[in-house]
């Protein structure tokens, strides 16, 4: 049983609530591109999640069949108190090596892109950290065994103490110097002290949102892959052997010292910070909202079918969502090309239910009609959309 198929209205409706909280505070945690881009990288991660979990599933199964030191009874309270506390040590040391390490870095980095802080940035999840982050919890296996992305909680008192909060997790969050690479636990915060890496949250330091080097990007399968193009870039401009291979493993920001001279990185100066934004008009912006709430319902449809899918019904069915988010996301920053990108994600709808078909997966009758029915609306709205932009604007 998929459990985020259960999780997935409360989130929406906590989004809700907090955009209400916006409103009634007069705040403006919201942005509809940047919250559509933490979604949408959200939504593709947990449908990778059907291709890759896989990996996981098998290691840790052979891990506990042939190095499990002990073996743990789950009707014992103790174990359960045990694996909770364990598990929380396991993140903490996967969320900071994240954070220390070029390759991790990579995979993580799209949790901390954008530059607001909300409900909707704890759905920005990676699709790439199934490649090494298995490997943090496989002790677990061989032993045998979302509150807090939010600017309307303020300090806790004696909670911070012990557990992970708003105030010290929005430290986690920060791109300030005082504020970096700090507070990485996932329940508890004593972690963090234990190690070293606490941070406090300063009156006096507010804090900026986002990474060192910008996203600059609506787009969920950049996100995913510019920290990986740009390590392998410098690996591939290097004329150091040993630097092409070790740039992957050194500390995060790590550069072969020959590549920093020929392309130094300019960082932006937080003093004079603004966030990355792209005007829309309200047409745009109601009509991206409601394709990607399309693909929410799909998401959610195929994580509860998917699970049970042969490989390639998989890759097609991942294939149209990823491509369906990334012209989403060249929609939400005015592409020359958005339009043409569009008007091919809605030629190609009803392909991609053939090719299911095809491949002996057995849908509802009516979704065809249905997927029949999207693609003609939304290319009436569309058209619609473009002759009411170029009409001249009234007086």
């Amino acid at each position: 049983m998929n459990y985020i198929l259960f999780a997935v209205p409360f989130f929406f409706l906590l989004i809700a609530i907090e955009l209400l909280a916006d409103r009634w505070r007069g705040l403006r945690t919201y942005r509809l591109s940047d919250a559509l881009n933490s979604l949408s990288a959200g939504v593709l991660s947990t449908t990778s999640g059907l291709l890759t979990k896989g990996l996981a599933l098998v290691t840790y199964t052979l891990a506990w069949q042939q190095l499990a030191l002990v073996e743990l009874s789950a009707k014992s309270l103790w174990v359960w108190v045990f694996a909770f506390v364990f598990y929380d040590f396991c993140y903490y040391w996967n969320h900071r090596l994240g954070h220390e390490r070029n390759v991790l870095w990579a995979a993580h980095a799209v949790h901390h892109q954008s530059e607001d802080y909300n409900f909707s940035t704890a759905l920005r999840q990676t699709s790439t950290g199934f490649i090494f982050g298995w490997i943090f919890y496989l002790p677990m296996a061989i032993v045998g065994v979302f509150w807090v992305h939010t600017r309307h909680i303020p300090k806790l008192g004696w909670f911070e103490w012990v557990f992970i909060t708003p105030s010290n997790h929005r430290v986690h969050h920060a791109q300030n110097p005082v504020y970096m690479d700090r507070n990485y636990g996932g329940v508890f915060i004593i972690w963090d002290r234990l190690f070293g890496t606490f941070q406090e949250e300063l009156d006096e330091e507010p804090v900026i949102f986002g990474v060192t080097v910008p996203l600059a990007s609506w787009n969920p399968l950049w996100a995913n892959l510019q920290v990986y193009a740009h390590l392998w870039n410098d690996a591939r401009r290097t004329g150091s052997i040993g630097d092409k291979l070790r740039i992957w493993f050194m500390r995060t920001g790590w550069r072969p010292e020959d590549v920093a001279q020929r392309y130094p990185m300019v960082k932006p100066d937080l003093a004079a910070f603004r966030k990355f934004d792209v005007p829309l008009t309200r047409g745009r912006q109601w009509y991206a909202g409601l394709q990607f709430a399309t693909y929410v319902v799909v998401g959610t449809w195929l994580l509860g079918v998917g699970e049970h899918w042969q490989t390639l019904p998989l890759v097609i069915g991942w294939s149209w969502m990823a491509f369906g988010l990334y012209t989403i996301g060249c929609w939400l920053e005015s592409r020359s090309w958005a339009l043409r990108l569009e008007l091919l994600r809605l030629v190609l709808n009803m392909p991609a239910v053939a090719a299911l078909a095809w491949d002996g997966i057995e849908l509802p009758q009516w979704a065809p009609w249905a997927l029949a029915v999207y693609s003609l609306l939304s290319l009436i709205g569309l058209l619609g959309l473009q002759r009411a932009e170029r009409l001249p604007q009234a007086d």
